[in-house]
């Protein structure tokens, strides 16, 4: 069986972690298991040395070289997405490899680029959590799923942002090889093979990281372990010493969500892996994590991740 062909394109300002997140994911998985080597290519418009956005140089051979079969395109993001998606080489050379590929893949911000080359007209996709408005401003005719990890839609794949790349990979290696060879792979990398929610809900939860206000961030660590207490908004704003008023600001503020929109997220990843790490019934789970009735959770669940607890087991649980 010959080499799959994966070609990752870049551009000035790319962001590394973008291009060396996959890259590392199929390296290891040509290294760690008995499978046909993934042959994998950088690739620029004009080749040679391009400058990331953390100041890393990589190498990288002329796009136009590119010709034949290729297994995967990879399209990374990066800062200059206005400047990446103007330059009418890059775009109507990733259109040309796009054709050549089975399929076909961006990382982060990469989406604007499948997009100005016309590959994600009537498609499902997703990108970077804070730039899914801004992508469905300018191609209204891509349906925008902004809390989605990744997208599948046919053979066009797209991801979140940044690290969401290594997700991204993982689930092509196990597109291709089963999920038993992706946990081997991910479990090298010391990574989840399939993280729990969506990337909203990680943006909520690493925010709450940050909250600067210290009554606030004893509650955010209180809360994860007190799920089934009484989080209203009077319960955790006199928990956090301040007005109902005074609270919701000041969480929205710090947070940059609804005390309500964080219960529930912190909700779901509880609910999440627990569906994805026991066998326990769905009453218990949604009882255990605060939801009250499955009735709730499932509602919660169609609305964040368009999916229900059972399908999610189903797709992520163990075996």
């Amino acid at each position: 069986m010959s080499e799959p062909r994966i070609v990752i394109v870049g551009f000035p300002s790319a962001q590394i972690l973008d291009i060396t997140g996959p890259l590392e994911v199929f390296s290891t998985a040509s290294r760690f298991l008995a499978i046909p080597r993934y042959d994998t290519r950088l690739v620029s418009t004009h080749g040679g040395p391009v400058l990331s956005t953390s100041g890393l140089e990589f190498a990288t051979t002329p796009i136009d070289e590119v010709v034949g079969e290729i297994d995967t395109l990879v399209v990374s993001g990066g800062r200059d997405m206005d400047d990446a998606a103007r330059d009418s080489k890059l775009v109507d050379n990733i259109r040309r490899l796009a054709s050549q590929s089975r399929r076909v893949t961006s990382v982060c911000s990469g989406a604007f680029l499948l997009a100005a080359a016309g590959l994600l007209d009537g498609r499902r996709a997703t990108t970077h959590w804070a730039e899914c408005d801004m992508l469905a401003r300018a191609y209204p005719e891509v349906s925008i799923e902004p809390d989605s990890i990744y997208v599948q839609d046919g053979n066009v794949w797209t991801s979140a942002g940044v690290t969401a790349g290594i997700d991204l990979a993982l689930a092509l290696v196990a597109d291709d090889h089963g999920r038993t060879a992706a946990a081997t792979v991910a479990r090298r990398l010391v990574v989840y093979l399939r993280r729990s929610g969506g990337q909203a809900q990680f943006s909520a939860l690493l925010a709450a990281q940050s909250a600067n206000h210290e009554p606030l961030r004893d509650l955010l660590d209180w809360v994860p372990d007190n799920l089934t207490a009484d989080l209203s908004i009077p319960a955790m704003a006199s928990r956090a010493h301040l007005s109902d008023r005074q609270f919701s600001r000041v969480f929205k503020s710090e947070v940059g969500i609804t005390p309500a929109e964080h219960v529930e997220a912190v909700r779901m990843e509880a609910a999440c892996g627990l569906l994805e790490t026991t066998l326990m019934a769905m009453e218990e789970i949604a009882r255990a994590c605060g939801f009250g009735t499955p009735e709730t959770m499932n509602r919660a669940f169609r609305r964040r991740l368009n999916t229900t607890p059972s399908d999610h087991r189903r797709h992520f649980g163990a075996a």
